[in-house]
């Protein structure tokens, strides 16, 4: 599979960051006490794997990957009432992470994960790893909603619906276009 060159250096930092992404989830697992945080990131962690190899073959391999991602379903709950916010402060010394920095660096990798597939999806001339970029990005969108919704219960990130004003002014000021025939528009 012929790659240009700016597919080439994507490609190359994707590897990077999912490598990174793989050896903070191994971390993460071993350090995590909460059996359901642990339990998600175990049930994660294959399609991390996966997602690095299927890169690895794109890099590789002439025909790039015949893989399919295996895209986990969204799971979660939007804006359920939250736990007590917790607060929080960096540690400036540690020997180890709690469940809520391991749910947070989590998230976090997840979401600048997620940008970095969605970008190189932009950037992409070859339909099959575009389309492959596609599903990463769907994949981290999927796994850090089910991050976000683990932390909301917590009270480790804050869910606070938009103040009635802020909707109500949305409501007044956007209204739907009556059609949907654009072309017949302009006759």
């Amino acid at each position: 599979m012929q790659l240009g060159i700016h597919e080439a250096c994507e490609l190359n930092e994707l590897l990077m960051s999912c490598t990174n992404s793989i050896n903070s989830m191994a971390l993460f697992i071993n350090q995590a006490k909460d059996q359901e945080l642990k339990d998600m990131i175990l049930r994660h962690f294959s399609a991390h794997v996966q997602d690095y190899n299927m890169k690895v073959e794109f890099a590789t391999q002439a025909n790039g990957s015949q893989d399919q991602l295996n895209v986990p379903p969204l799971q979660g709950t939007s804006m359920s009432p939250a736990a007590q916010i917790q607060p929080v402060r960096p540690e400036v010394k540690l020997s180890e992470l709690n469940d809520r920095a391991i749910a947070t660096s989590y998230l976090l990798t997840l979401k600048r994960a997620g940008r970095d597939y969605a970008w190189g999806a932009f950037e992409c001339t070859v339909p099959q790893l575009r389309s492959f970029l596609e599903d990463a990005f769907r994949m981290c969108s999927h796994q850090s909603f089910e991050v976000w919704s683990y932390m909301a219960r917590k009270g480790w990130y804050p869910a606070i619906p938009a103040p009635a004003e802020a909707m109500n002014a949305m409501q007044q000021m956007y209204q739907k276009v009556q059609t949907h025939e654009p072309m017949g528009a302009y006759s």
